[in-house]
């Protein structure tokens, strides 16, 4: 960072005496005039002849007008003094400072090898400009991976969701089925068991054997059928269940979906971050890799330096007294002698104590300005900090 000369000269506010300043100049026109009236030959009555008959050629006098001109410009002079004097009366101003700025480390956040590196040392780059290219092969199947998951869960949910629909229909179907079916039996049962009553109430000669032993078979067939209806009746019953089951596997696929997708996400966000770009705008210092490379996640590629610079200087404790927001502030730098820097102060702050050893000042001025924005940090005893934004 280049040094500061004539790093601050600051208008503080103070008192003009206007009335002081033309007694000043009304004394100096007076002194001027009783100058010319000593200058004047004194008028003696003697004619210039000598004595002695001789005549003697009279001295050459100077004509008024020049002596008119060099008065004024005497005048000019004493009252561009007073002027001067009168603008720049309450100027502080040092040549003790150094500058400081604002500096990001570049790392990347995946691992690889470097296979293109596109900056250089001291080269200025804007927000978003590519540096570096890792090898993006590895990411780029693991991108593959995430999305062919992804497709196999979207396909789970979607044979989920159906089975859900079938579940909705068949299982309530089920149900009102297997009911019909036990009251049939239960029809069945009451005609088989009426008929085995009537074979046992008629007169022996009115019936035969089989038919007995026909209307008993019926009766146990019925009873059995009448059993089984019951059971499919108890089998079907749960249909609230096992509906909540087929939405339970809807849910889990859809998670397992949503799992998929944040994976397919990070390998995305992965392959991107192949490429390494800068967030600031900067100059390029402290490269560390090469094209070639193997870099790691998390170490450090490049230094990015921002236009934002700060500037250090010191003040005596008697030129910060006064410094309050508003006066305006002028910055020169060695290294551009021909350009000057303006701005003015914003606010005041202070060191911390424990910086007393190294600071004897402690108040902080700020200064911003067009092209140029100054940061000021002066104390009771020296420290100021500028912050200069490039134009």
């Amino acid at each position: 960072m280049p040094a500061l000369r004539r790093l601050v000269k600051i208008n503080l506010p103070g008192v003009a005496d206007l009335k002081f300043s033309h007694r000043i100049v009304c004394d100096l026109m007076a002194s001027a005039g009783r100058a010319k009236k000593l200058t004047e030959p004194a008028d003696t009555g003697n004619s210039p002849s000598t004595k002695s008959g001789k005549s003697v050629s009279p001295r050459k006098k100077s004509h008024p007008l020049v002596r008119l001109i060099l008065i004024l410009v005497l005048v000019l002079v004493i009252i561009g003094g007073v002027v001067y004097w009168f603008l720049h009366r309450f100027e502080v101003e040092t040549g003790d400072a150094f500058t400081r700025g604002r500096a990001i480390t570049i790392v990347p956040h995946v691992s690889g090898y470097v296979t293109e590196l596109l900056v250089d040392d001291n080269q200025f780059i804007k927000a978003g400009q590519l540096l570096a290219r890792i090898d993006p092969r590895d990411w780029q199947a693991n991108r593959d991976k995430a999305a062919a998951a992804e497709n196999q869960a979207e396909a789970s949910v979607a044979a989920n969701q159906m089975m859900l629909q079938v579940a909705e229909k068949n299982f309530p179907g089920r149900l009102l089925a297997a009911q019909g079916q036990l009251a049939a039996a239960k029809a069945q049962e009451f005609r088989a068991e009426a008929d085995y009553k009537r074979q046992h109430s008629v007169m022996r000669a009115a019936t035969s054997q089989q038919d007995i032993d026909y209307s008993r078979a019926s009766l146990d067939a019925a009873r059995a059928q009448v059993t089984e209806a019951q059971a499919q009746v108890e089998i079907a019953a749960p249909v609230v269940p096992n509906v909540s089951n087929a939405k339970a596997m809807v849910s889990g696929q859809k998670a397992q979906l949503a799992s998929t997708k944040a994976a397919l996400a990070l390998a995305d966000l992965n392959l991107q971050w192949t490429e390494i770009r800068t967030p600031h705008d900067g100059w390029i210092s402290q490269s560390n890799v090469e094209a070639g490379h193997y870099v790691s996640t998390g170490q450090s590629l490049f230094s990015i330096v921002e236009p934002e610079v700060w500037v250090i200087a010191n003040y005596k404790e008697t030129q910060i007294t006064s410094m309050r927001p508003g006066p305006l502030v002028d910055i020169e730098v060695y290294a551009y002698p021909a350009h000057e820097l303006h701005g003015h102060i914003s606010d005041t702050d202070c060191w911390p104590a424990d910086d007393c050893h190294l600071r004897t000042d402690g108040h902080c001025d700020r200064f911003y300005s067009h092209g140029a924005g100054i940061i000021l940090v002066g104390a009771p005893g020296a420290l100021s900090r500028l912050l200069c934004f490039s134009a």
